[in-house]
């Protein structure tokens, strides 16, 4: 059997016929709010396994939905022609709960265009990543010219708890010469990227106590501590003067010599006027090389209806960032012993543990890796991608890697820098989504011809 040869026009008009449909069925995806955090309606995350399982099944894939104790992912496979090597591609269908919800400027679940972006809570992230897929799919229809493995988690979002046991359980199916991983972004609309480097994390509450029972704060102030003050300044001692991480402990990655204008930077984040970046280094070496702390919640009165009265105990969630070459579980051990160390005036200290994520890093050369950056040249029109690092995480990277170590990945995705996922009013740059959707039938036209040997 000879696998037919697409050439760039074709598929061009083949990716501008699908898109409308493409469209139809990414908004049908978001109205569904799979949520996979404790305390929300499961029951749509297997609406949204059913839905996503009905469009594979579409494009003549052999689908099963499957599980190992967590929430459904979806496996979808379609055997490659004779001497054709078989990718995988990745993408999930869950989401990140949506917070407050006066925040946003229209229904999370109810997907509006405007000024050419889609909002939605999973336009970007990362259900565009799976629409992506079916897209290029959809292109080379009966003709695909690899062999392809989908496999859409269910899970992500809250953690891939059960990733490891499915991908264990499933390994032979999951097998391929090429993994697309789509669930990262680009560097900038209108500039591409491949994404070859993501920090690890860990995650822990820490709980200072200062009393049994909250007392008269003036009666007692001034000579017992209130919790919330002691907390405080526990969490003071996580940075030094200029900004950097002050545990004691905790590596840094090398160098990059990517540049981030600073303006950008802080027009992309929001930043109020006058508030200063904190930190030493290249921008890009803060945000991608190098360990962060951040205070992601306190549990503590809220300020209406507060009594007159000293706090006994209080708590914050903390989340560190973690660079290439830290060991997540050192990083967790040092941590706590500073703030065991550091604990204000013989506060007593708790820190639990939630979880943790290992960094990664991509060595992103070989014919795959060309492959993709050809792709990406072609549908952005002649501009060249940029290789980045991500400050986030994508911890299950590791696994497959491990899992996997034959295997090419290409880490891509579909957001740029105001997709604002995880955030209120998450949105997708469709112009930017019609050029990943092109990218990706690109690439599998030039795996092809590669003609990669098997892996397995």
């Amino acid at each position: 059997m000879t696998t037919p040869i697409f050439t760039e026009s074709d598929l061009r008009a083949a990716i501008d016929r699908e898109l409308p449909g493409v469209r139809a069925d990414l908004e049908r995806l978001v109205r569904i709010p799979g949520i996979a955090f404790d305390g929300f309606d499961h029951s749509h995350v297997e609406r949204s396994a059913e839905a996503v399982a009905e469009l594979l099944r579409d494009c003549s894939l052999d689908v099963r939905i499957v599980r190992s104790g967590g929430q459904p992912a979806v496996i979808g496979t379609r055997p490659a022609p004779p001497g054709a090597p078989t990718v995988l591609l990745y993408a999930h269908h869950d989401v990140q709960p949506v917070g407050d919800l006066a925040l946003w400027e229209s229904d999370p679940f109810e997907p509006v265009e405007r000024n050419g972006r889609l909002y939605g809570r999973g336009a970007a992230d990362d259900k565009a990543g799976i629409m992506a897929h079916v897209a290029a799919l959809r292109a080379f229809g009966d003709a695909l010219p690899v062999g392809v493995v989908l496999f859409i988690e269910g899970e992500e979002e809250y953690g891939s708890d059960s990733l490891e046991q499915l991908l264990s359980e499933h390994r032979d199916v999951l097998a391929a010469d090429v993994m697309v991983i789509a669930d990262s972004g680009n560097w900038d609309v209108g500039v591409p990227a491949l994404t070859t480097s993501l920090r690890g994390l860990v995650n822990c509450f820490v709980e200072v106590r200062t009393g049994s029972h909250a007392v008269h704060s003036g009666m007692f102030g001034g000579a017992v501590p209130d919790a919330l003050t002691a907390l405080s300044r526990l969490i003071a001692t996580l940075h030094d003067e200029a900004g950097d991480v002050a545990v004691a402990g905790l590596v840094s990655d090398g160098g990059t010599t990517v540049d981030y204008p600073e303006d950008r930077l802080r027009q992309e984040a929001g930043m109020v006027d006058g508030v200063s970046l904190i930190g030493t280094g290249r921008l890009t070496e803060r945000i991608w090389l190098k360990p962060t702390m951040s205070v992601l919640g306190i549990d503590a009165p809220p300020t209406t209806g507060a009594p007159n009265a000293l706090v006994p105990v209080a708590k914050a969630k903390l989340s560190m960032r973690l660079p290439a070459g830290q060991d997540p579980k050192r990083a967790y051990a040092a941590l706590v012993e500073h703030l065991e160390k550091n604990a204000p005036w013989g506060a007593r200290v708790t820190v639990t543990f939630e979880h943790d994520g290992n960094p990664i890093s991509i060595d992103a050369t070989g014919p795959m890796f060309d492959a993709a950056r050809d792709a990406f040249r072609t549908a952005w029109d002649g501009v060249d991608p940029v290789d980045m690092g991500v400050g986030g995480s994508i911890p299950f990277i590791a696994t497959f890697q491990e899992m996997f170590p034959d295997a090419a990945i290409l880490v891509t995705g579909v957001e740029d820098p105001d997709s604002r996922a995880h955030g209120p009013n998450e949105s997708l740059h469709l112009g930017e989504f019609a050029r990943v959707c092109l990218a990706e039938a690109l690439l599998l036209a030039k795996v092809a011809e590669a003609g990669a040997e098997p892996a397995r």
